[in-house]
């Protein structure tokens, strides 16, 4: 009941067979948008039941990488079945979320996804007259990275507990390259810098939104739903109390910042909220890690659990990992053929593994809540009205329930 009203809009949602972009679609079909006026742009083909039957199968798909300038072009411009209304809205939610780097020599990795095809898409948007473009961006962005390996006369982990909310001059937000977290974090602050200066040239109005902390949900999340998955999930984090956001509260607040920038452009007199950012959580007490455990425990009998290992101990074999990484790195790419040959002869740290290293603990190891109180706000308000249907606990029932079921 919390979904905007139907626009009649062209919609082109980058990313969209993915996880959250996915559910944009959904979202959109659900109130009623004409599948024939949607264009899916995205690297793999979609595989989720929801978006290959019903209304979604219509849907045009084109697979593409956003770091190809002409492939995104062409994408944008080419012809549309339908006539009639020439407005269109634009949500890039693709990314490349390499969390587990921080090291800067690593950082064009990150940047290919997050800022070249960034402006890849304002500079297609801009080219086709569009007038909205809502970006995805990501709550750790304005997480300040901690220092876990204390001096003997320090008692307290730097930044260990942050209250992140839409306050662009609160002192604790990341300024430099080694105060993000990753080099993620520090490319998507980039391309949300760009997308913020693109609000107002020409017609193209633009907003970004930060889900904090971790996105999860039915379709293919890299958190909860991924803990269903493995089933076995070792742990350290347990009493960890952070922000979570289920996806289709995310992808709902992405509708209601759409439709605050039409009514904009209708004349509203509400604030102009274009070119911002609004952080995003799920309503309700932000839980620790362990409620989140323990309820995945509980609702699958057991079938998934979290064995608790020492964080110390763990952080330690994490910086191992990340000297590994990097040192096959260095010798993989060296410019002599000798430690270049010996570096490729080095096994490639793959799967889990790679996730283990000290960046997981500046964004996991920190207590995070996310104040999305201006987002909650009426449009009257300068907000917008978004409220979140789904506790965080409300929405793990959700998942796990479409789980069993199979179809998720």
């Amino acid at each position: 009941d919390q979904l905007p009203p139907r626009t009649g809009r062209r919609y082109i949602v980058v990313g969209g067979a993915g996880f959250l972009g996915g559910w944009i679609v959904v979202q959109l079909l659900a109130r009623g948008e004409d599948p024939k006026k949607f264009r899916v742009l995205d690297l793999k083909p979609p595989r989720r039941h929801d978006l290959l039957t019903g209304s979604a199968k219509d849907v045009d798909f084109i697979q593409l990488d956003i770091s190809d300038k002409g492939a995104v072009y062409a994408a944008f411009t080419k012809s549309w079945p339908d006539e009639g209304h020439d407005d269109v809205t634009i949500f890039h939610t693709a990314s490349n979320i390499r969390f587990y780097e921080r090291h800067p020599a690593l950082l064009h990795r990150s940047a290919k996804v997050n800022v070249q095809g960034t402006e890849n898409i304002i500079g297609a948007a801009k080219a086709i007259g569009a007038n909205i473009l809502l970006y995805t961006s990501s709550g750790s962005v304005a997480v300040r990275r901690s220092r876990f390996w204390l001096w003997p006369w320090e008692s307290k982990v730097p930044f260990h507990f942050q209250v992140i909310d839409d306050d662009e001059h609160n002192h604790i937000l990341p300024r430099r390259h080694e105060q993000f977290f990753s080099n993620y974090a520090a490319t998507k602050m980039h391309a949300e810098t760009l997308v913020r200066k693109a609000d107002k040239t020409g017609q193209l109005r633009t907003g970004c939104l930060r889900p904090g902390n971790g996105i999860f949900g039915p379709g293919g999340d890299m958190l909860c739903g991924a803990y269903l998955v493995r089933k076995v999930n070792p742990t350290w984090v347990q009493n960890t109390l952070q922000s979570f956001v289920y996806v289709e509260n995310c992808a709902l607040a992405h509708l209601c910042y759409e439709q605050r920038l039409i009514e904009l452009s209708n004349g509203s007199r509400n604030p102009d909220i274009g070119g911002q950012v609004f952080h995003i959580a799920d309503p309700g007490a932000p839980p620790t890690y362990g409620d989140v455990y323990t309820t995945l425990e509980v609702l699958t009998d057991g079938e998934t659990y979290f064995p608790e290992f020492s964080p110390t101990v763990m952080l330690f074999i994490a910086h191992i990992v990340e000297l590994y990484y990097l040192v096959q790195y260095y010798l993989s790419t060296s410019s002599s053929p000798i430690p270049r040959a010996f570096g490729r002869l080095l096994p490639t740290i793959n799967g889990d593994l790679v996730n283990l290293q000290p960046s997981l603990w500046a964004l996991m190891q920190v207590h995070l809540v996310f104040d999305d109180s201006r987002a909650r706000l009426s449009p009257e308000q300068g907000g917008l009205g978004y409220r979140g249907s789904w506790t965080t606990l409300e929405a793990l029932h959700k998942m796990v329930a479409e789980y069993k079921s199979g179809v998720s």
